[in-house]
């Protein structure tokens, strides 16, 4: 693939990062404390760069840390320029009374903030365990249809049971992509069928956790081989528009090139199997949509030595 311009990467590849990178700058292993955080996310929403940017990741037991920190930095009119901060918020449990009380604690938090004097931000995502269809189900009787839900699922064993109780329940399913040790990170088998599950069954997805580079990469400092924001996203693309198997999406999981991948303003082709651009536009807002990373940087400063930026 040809280099292509710092100032106007391909139009398919601006729809799939678009409002991609939900910063979580608050969690390991930048693990910042949340002046900082706020700070960058106030700066990245400002960046030439803010259409990678998605929502602020924070739990709900850190929600007044927040508002007292952010409060300088909150737009206070919606001028058509800055909208509203949009949060996922990590709750307690999925079930019984702590999950009653974080959702009260969101509903108390948007009340404030639909006032232009307190600033103007939004939950309209939350995200918890999801370790069984029973605890799905009773955490999704609790969840008012004002927030989109992602239940995390472990994907070590099979994953279809717990897909199948977000089917009806207009919530969506949360993967584990890495961690702070190498034991975190999925085995590409484990990650692909996942994905082609949540495809088969059309349930939303996100990652969280160890996306920092574009392609399959190897973690000297972790001594695991991390996934690609890049890879992990055409594959739920072309699982969704494609039906591609598991056996398939473990080999595109695997890439570690860009030589592998055509990308141009049309579309994207991995292995004879071409997304066209208005179709990833589709898919990203309705099946792959985002994944959370505690640094805005490092997947931008990957992007740029491939000269996709």
């Amino acid at each position: 693939m040809k280099p292509v311009s710092a100032s106007a990467p391909p139009a398919s590849l601006r729809a799939l990062l678009n409002r991609l990178i939900d910063y979580a700058g608050l969690f390991p292993p930048a693990k910042l404390d949340m002046a900082t955080t706020v700070s960058n996310y106030a700066k990245y929403l400002k960046s030439p760069d803010s259409w990678m940017m998605g929502r602020l990741i924070v739990p709900v037991s850190r929600l007044e840390e927040l508002e007292r920190e952010a409060e300088a930095l909150l737009p206070r009119e919606l001028d058509g320029e800055f909208e509203p901060w949009q949060i996922s918020a990590l709750v307690a449990e999925a079930e019984g009374a702590p999950l009653e009380r974080d959702l009260a604690a969101i509903e108390a938090f948007n009340q404030r903030h639909e006032d232009e004097g307190a600033g103007l931000a939004i939950i309209d995502v939350v995200e918890l365990k999801g370790e069984s269809p029973a605890a799905i189900d009773d955490a999704l009787e609790l969840i008012s249809d004002d927030y989109f839900a992602f239940f995390e699922a472990p994907i070590d064993r099979d994953p279809r049971g717990l897909i199948a109780a977000l089917v009806d329940g207009d919530a969506g399913a949360k993967v584990r992509t890495g961690g702070a040790t190498a034991d975190a990170y999925p085995a590409p088998e484990h990650l692909a069928r996942f994905i082609a599950a949540c495809a088969a069954a059309n349930v939303p997805f996100k990652a969280t956790a160890g996306l920092h580079h574009p392609f399959r990469h190897e973690s000297a400092a972790i001594k695991a081989r991390e996934f690609g924001f890049l890879n992990v996203f055409v594959a739920g693309c072309l699982a969704q528009t494609h039906e591609l198997a598991a056996s398939e999406l473990v080999q595109l999981l695997e890439e570690e090139s860009l030589a592998a991948f055509t990308i141009d303003d049309e579309g994207i082709e991995w292995n004879g199997h071409r997304i066209r651009t208005e179709n990833i536009e589709d898919v990203r807002e309705e099946f792959a949509v985002s994944f959370g990373s505690c640094s805005f940087d490092e997947p931008r400063e990957g992007l740029r030595t491939l000269k996709l930026l």
